[in-house]
């Protein structure tokens, strides 16, 4: 979504026309995100104000992702929950009870105001035995002053605080792209993945198997992208680029 579709709450030109042959079209499409801090609901609404018509039911998050992955491990389990609405709402839907005491996971999502004394208590029922999930293991996330610390940065904190890793469910974790077929009844055969980072959209798409598109619009840039040992489909300026793509 952010990069692809949208840059810091302004439409990127040609996104609504691009969403709007997928719909005209009758392709089945989501519009993902790692972000995890907010409800499809949400994100709806935040696209509608830049001018993007996108059903909520096509909206697919790394919370919801999380939520997912979870209930299929641990139908109604447990979880201290370090994130926003987003993540606590899909765990609610999910049928699992948020609780400081003995959580069977602590899972770790995004927010804008980490508290070191949720990350403390993430630390202790960690080494006490609850299991470490993240939603996404983006270091930084875009704001208008610069970068922000984000899910990734704070997992790293918790795990060299207990010496545990997470499970990191968002992207770059083929998992989400798999979760994310199921739901749209789609093969990945006949399926691409449009992103504008190397190492999460495209790595995710490479190995659910997708044919993928690298955007230049977002975080990677043009030079950078030789420096990977994997590469994309096809490399363009923007979704504009694509329009002509969805038949």
């Amino acid at each position: 979504m952010d990069g692809v579709l949208i840059h810091e709450g302004t439409l990127i030109p040609g996104a609504d026309e691009f969403i709007g042959r997928l719909r005209e079209s009758g392709r089945r499409f989501l519009v993902l995100t790692n972000n995890s801090i907010y409800t499809p609901r949400d994100l709806r609404a935040r696209l509608l104000a830049t001018g993007l018509d996108v059903p909520e039911a096509a909206i697919w998050t790394s919370a919801l992702a999380t939520a997912q992955f979870l209930d299929s491990q641990r139908p109604g389990g447990s979880a201290y929950v370090i994130g926003e609405a987003g993540l606590t709402t899909a765990l609610h839907e999910a049928g699992y009870v948020l609780t400081e005491t003995l959580p069977d996971y602590v899972v770790l999502g995004e927010t804008r105001t980490y508290s070191f004394e949720a990350i403390t208590k993430a630390i202790r029922l960690i080494n006490t035995g609850s299991r470490f999930i993240a939603t996404n293991p983006d270091a930084t996330g875009p704001s208008l002053e610069g970068a922000l610390p984000a899910c990734g940065s704070v997992a790293a904190l918790i795990t060299k605080a207990t010496g545990v890793d997470p499970y990191f469910v968002g992207k770059p974790n083929p998992l989400m792209m798999r979760e994310a077929l199921n739901k749209i009844e789609a093969h990945s055969e006949v399926t691409a993945m449009v992103g504008d980072r190397m190492d999460t959209d495209v790595l995710c798409g490479i190995e659910a198997g997708l044919r993928t598109f690298l955007v230049l619009s977002g975080v990677t840039q043009p030079d950078e992208v030789e420096r990977f040992p994997y590469r994309p489909s096809k490399v363009v300026k923007s979704v504009a680029d694509l329009v002509s793509f969805v038949g």
